[in-house]
């Protein structure tokens, strides 16, 4: 089968024509698009097309945010998706949508070992059920059910339950936030504007004022959360070292949850910008001090090995893979 195959997300979306043989899935004519720059989604399938002159009967679509009766109103983008009316407009034979996680779900087994980057071996004996988590413009969970032969993946929204602090500092955090967003989810913590929260509540906490730099980046609705992580990375902000700390605490803490939940014997994949573009921090400890600490279930959390997705088409694969299941 030949298939446009999309990922939709608040930031970028990315297309490709996938060619399915079997249980074999390879992309071509890949390319990314910055998401606000088009008002619609139709304007940005018809730019792909322009572009590339690709021709295909089917499509399939990894999309940021719920799918229910082939319709999907995107978490993070003014746009709606709706499968049959994307058929009538482009001419399409069939189309189908996927939650985006859950495309990273389906994607997810294909992966070969140089496709990840690990970051706790767990237990090699371990099978069982996996899980998906990916902080980047929002928080995407999903899980994948394990039958005893083969994973079944499946969507979630487990991103926007409610956080829950842990110490005095993280319920400072969580007053913070309320203050300015009545309800607290994961998203809000653990995702890139997360990593802008997590600095402005710093900022307020120590009373302190961002430096000439970040205060330009700020004003100028540069990426806060980029500017955070790299002057971290760098060790020329304290404040941002904190901030990242933080982070990838949080972020080892919902990681845990989900997988505690799941039972994810099979193994924790991390997807998402953020975790591939800042592996060094997630490997200092403060991750997995965060996904180990799960009190009496700790020695079960150390089975579960957790791997960093290292492929950027897994959710082109997954889509395809997808498809092929329909």
């Amino acid at each position: 089968m030949r298939l446009l195959v999309g990922d939709i997300g608040g930031t970028k979306t990315a297309f490709g024509v996938a060619h399915t043989d079997g249980g074999r899935v390879e992309i071509s004519e890949s390319r990314r698009y910055p998401s606000a720059a088009f008002a619609t989604f139709e304007q940005i399938v018809q730019r792909y097309i322009a572009d590339s002159g690709i021709n295909c009967r089917f499509a399939a679509l990894a999309v940021a945010g719920p799918v229910h009766d082939r319709r999907c109103e995107a978490t993070n983008l003014p746009w709606i998706l709706d499968a049959d009316t994307i058929e009538q407009t482009f001419g399409f034979s069939g189309v189908e949508l996927v939650n985006d996680l859950e495309a990273v779900a389906w994607g997810a087994p294909m992966l070969e070992p140089h496709d990840l980057a690990e970051i706790h071996p767990g237990d090699a004996a371990s099978r069982g059920n996996a899980c998906v988590i990916a902080a980047g413009t929002g928080l995407g969970q999903a899980g994948l059910f394990w039958d005893g032969s083969a994973h079944h993946a499946f969507a979630t929204e487990g991103g926007h339950t409610g956080f829950a602090p842990a110490d005095d500092l993280e319920f400072a955090l969580l007053s913070h936030l309320k203050a300015r967003f009545g309800r607290v989810s994961w998203e809000r913590v653990v995702s890139g504007p997360g990593i802008a929260n997590l600095y402005e509540f710093f900022l307020t906490h120590h009373a302190a004022r961002p430096p000439t730099w970040m205060r330009q980046v700020i004003d100028e609705g540069g990426d806060t959360a980029a500017a955070v992580a790299q002057a971290a990375a760098d060790n020329r902000c304290p404040l941002c070292v904190e901030t990242m700390d933080l982070f990838v605490r949080l972020y080892g803490r919902e990681a845990g949850n989900l997988a505690l939940k799941h039972m994810a014997l099979g193994g924790v994949y991390l997807g998402g910008g953020i975790a591939l573009k800042n592996l060094a921090y997630l490997r200092k400890g403060g991750f997995l001090e965060g996904f180990f600490d799960k009190g009496r279930m700790g020695s079960l959390m150390r089975r579960m090995a957790v791997r960093v997705i290292l492929q950027p088409h897994t959710p082109l694969l997954g889509a395809a893979r997808f498809m092929a299941s329909q």
